[in-house]
């Protein structure tokens, strides 16, 4: 008798069991996948000056492994707006939609406050603040640079000099100054040369290397894309003709392209390969 009532305490926690495993699997809800909304947000501030400010846009379903490419605007280090970048901003986020981008002003350099290093450092604090929020902003500290003129110089200055954390992945120059020891600048007359010594405060041959891609760059520089026209005005021609040399004789991965008819910009089927290349660069690096 004793093992009946053993049998039927058991069979009665078997039909118990299976009863709330059933009823369990009914109303336990489905899990489904969080979904990341996009983010944007314009005009952040990152410091006192006005020119602070920066434009960040994220992607949906974006994941701890998702790049961040900054836009560095030009202006002869005086002027210029991030506004002038929309264009490029618009077509990463076309062609790119998995990249992040960020779109930053910087303060503009004036008599008395020249660029380097005032305008690496601004740099240094947007990447800082990628950094430091990585987590909440779901994206990776990994980044990319596009500059544009005095914007692929400062691109290029804080990927080779600046990136304490190896964080850049690949750097893009758009016609950039990049050797202000160069002779084409340094033993020139041309009065839009010479003011860019004034506007570095006629510095030692010491301090225009050490504003230099050219003499920044080491074998550990990140991929580097160089564009550059045969008949600028403002950036003599061995300027990416002599860095492309540099890249090559460091063995830094890099590609140059020389438009020899085209000046401190270009239009129509040379702008086109210029966004094609620069969009394989991507996916190839970033």
């Amino acid at each position: 008798m004793k093992n009946l009532k053993n049998i039927f305490y058991l069979a009665l926690f078997g039909i118990f069991f299976l009863s709330c495993s059933t009823d369990d699997a009914e109303v336990t809800p489905e899990l489904v996948p969080e979904v990341i909304e996009a983010y944007e947000a314009l005009n952040v501030s990152y410091g006192l000056d006005n020119n602070q400010v920066f434009d960040i846009y994220l992607p949906e379903n974006r994941t701890e492994d998702t790049k961040i490419l900054f836009l560095i605007h030009g202006g002869s280090w005086v002027g210029g707006d991030k506004e002038e970048m929309n264009g490029v901003k618009d077509y990463i986020l076309e062609n790119h939609p998995s990249i992040g981008v960020v779109n930053m002003n910087y303060t503009l350099a004036g008599a008395n406050s020249p660029p380097v290093p005032m305008q690496t450092d601004d740099i240094s604090e947007v990447v800082n603040y990628i950094t430091t929020n990585k987590s909440s902003l779901i994206i990776s500290d990994d980044i990319g640079f596009i500059g544009v003129s005095a914007g692929a110089h400062l691109s290029l200055l804080w990927s080779y000099a600046n990136d304490t954390n190896n964080q850049v992945a690949m750097v893009c120059s758009i016609v950039g100054p990049v050797n202000f020891t160069d002779p084409a600048y340094y033993n020139s007359t041309n009065p839009v040369y010479q003011s860019i010594y004034l506007l570095f405060g006629n510095p030692s041959i010491a301090f225009l290397e050490s504003a230099s891609p050219y003499h920044r760059a080491t074998v550990t520089s990140p991929p580097t894309l160089l564009f550059y026209g045969g008949q600028d005005p403002l950036v003599p021609s061995s300027q990416g003709i002599d860095m492309d040399s540099k890249l090559s004789s460091l063995g830094v991965p890099h590609e140059f392209t020389f438009y020899q008819d085209e000046g401190h910009g270009w239009y129509g089927q040379n702008l086109e390969d210029t966004f094609t290349k620069i969009s394989n660069y991507i996916n190839q690096y970033l």
